[in-house]
């Protein structure tokens, strides 16, 4: 849902996951070293940051961290996730 997001919103992000672990950097890809990371936008990604505390998800400060999935997380909780995601980039999109 994030890539589709990204995507509808025109922002050029790569997903990396494995398993329940996923990390949102804002940059072409692939990601796949820490120089590549460094490479993603950091001011993009503090913004979104920002934004998705504003609509209650709470992610690691750092574009450099992972977010996590897990059992405890359900439907509702994912929904809403991606619901403050579209929220964001909505924002983000606008310049605010």
């Amino acid at each position: 849902g994030i890539n589709e997001l990204a995507h509808e919103y025109g922002f050029v992000v790569t997903v990396n996951r494995m398993g329940g672990a996923l990390t949102l950097f804002f940059h072409p890809g692939p990601v796949e070293n820490y120089a590549h990371a460094q490479e993603a936008d950091g001011e993009k990604f503090g913004r979104f940051f920002r934004l998705m505390l504003e609509h209650g998800v709470y992610l690691a400060p750092s574009k450099y961290e992972a977010w996590f999935l897990t059992l405890a997380h359900t439907e509702e909780d994912v929904v809403a996730t991606l619901e403050a995601v579209e929220r964001a980039f909505f924002r983000m999109k606008k310049g605010e």
